[in-house]
C-alpha cells in the first residue's frame, strides 16, 4: 500500500471508527474470557482440596463412614466444620483452641473481621481467658480450621 492509500483510510473517519469498535469489542471479549478461565481454575482448585481434606476438615465418623453403620448414629461422630461449643483450652495470639463437650479440639482463626461478644459489649481476643465458655461460627479452611466470624463468650 502507498502512503495515499492509508491517509485516506484514515480521513474516513468511519472506517477508523469502527476498526477501533472491533478492537475494543476484541479485547473485551479476551478479557471476559480470561476472567473465566480464572474463575474456573479457582473453582477446579477448590474442589479438589475440599476432596482432598474431607476427612481432617469435616472430621467424619472416627471409625470410619461405614464403620459407625453397625452401631447407629448413638454417638453422632460428625463434628460441625462451621463452628462449635466448648470451653478455651490455649489462646495463641489470634488462634484459639476450643474443646467441645465431646473432648474434640478445635483450632480456631480470630481475624479483624471476627466480632466477638459477650452480652452485648464488644470485646477483643485478649479479652478471652483459659476456661471460657464461647461459641464459635465461621467457616472452614483448607487445613480443616474455623475461620471464625462471630465468637460468643458465656459469663
Amino acid at each position: 500500500m502507498d502512503k495515499e492509500k492509508i491517509k485516506k483510510i484514515f480521513q474516513n473517519r468511519d472506517m477508523l471508527k469502527w476498526v477501533i469498535i472491533g478492537l475494543a469489542g476484541f479485547v473485551v471479549l479476551i478479557l471476559v474470557f480470561g476472567a473465566g478461565m480464572k474463575v474456573g481454575a479457582l473453582k477446579a482448585r477448590y474442589s479438589y482440596r475440599w476432596a482432598e481434606n474431607y476427612q481432617r476438615n469435616f472430621a467424619g465418623p472416627r471409625g470410619g463412614f461405614l464403620g459407625n453403620f453397625r452401631q447407629g448414629f448413638e454417638g453422632r461422630d460428625f463434628i460441625n466444620a462451621h463452628g462449635t461449643f466448648g470451653s478455651i483450652i490455649k489462646i495463641d495470639g489470634s488462634t484459639v483452641i476450643v474443646k467441645s463437650k465431646d473432648d474434640v479440639e478445635k483450632t480456631v482463626l480470630v481475624s479483624e473481621k471476627t466480632t466477638i461478644t459477650a452480652h452485648r459489649e464488644s470485646l477483643k481476643v485478649s479479652d478471652l481467658k483459659i476456661d471460657d465458655q464461647i461459641v464459635v461460627i465461621g467457616s472452614p479452611n483448607e487445613q480443616g480450621q474455623i475461620e471464625a466470624r462471630l465468637i460468643r463468650l458465656f459469663r
